[in-house]
């Protein structure tokens, strides 16, 4: 009867770690997401000034580049393409994503809609551009809140662990 007690609070101790490090990795979730927004846009606004692509074929090759989640919304919106605007499509694909990303790094995300495939080439690389610059300052908070809560859940969730277990014992 000792065993199975035994074998029984380990696991709790075991579950409770793993709840606080799996709460820890989604800051670096966000954060790697987050910097592979970037450099997709990055290579989006190469691709708008000297290829002249149309939008959902730029769509369709980072697709084949980016990591799952990220390449999920290019690809949602790709498809979205084809019954809406370039920017209605990008804004549904990004409301309905499933993805580590907060709220505001979000809504960062929708203001580039508002330009998508209804300016210029200029145009549509300038909205780019400030996306760029509201991504980076994410980006920086991203990085600060991983350095701070990613050590904290861990150890929280090896320290509950414990005290359940001192507590059962």
């Amino acid at each position: 009867m000792q065993i199975v007690k035994g074998f029984m609070l380990l696991l709790v101790f075991i579950a409770s770690s793993l709840i606080g490090r799996f709460t820890a990795k989604k800051y670096s979730y966000r954060l790697e997401e987050l910097e592979e927004i970037k450099n997709i846009l990055n290579v989006f606004k190469s691709k708008i000034r000297f290829t002249y692509e149309p939008i959902p074929e730029i769509f369709r090759e980072i697709v084949s580049n980016a990591k799952e989640n990220i390449g999920q919304i290019f690809e949602e919106a790709r498809k979205n393409m084809q019954n809406f605007s370039a920017g209605e499509a990008w804004e549904k694909a990004v409301q309905t994503s499933e993805t580590n990303l907060t709220k505001e790094d979000l809504h960062v995300l929708l203001m580039l809609s508002k330009m998508l495939g209804q300016t210029d080439v200029e145009g549509q690389i300038s909205q780019i551009e400030i996306t760029e610059n509201f991504l980076e300052k994410q980006i920086k908070e991203a990085q600060q809140e991983k350095s701070k809560n990613e050590k904290l859940y861990c150890k929280l969730g090896t320290t509950i662990g414990l005290a359940i277990v001192i507590i059962l014992v």
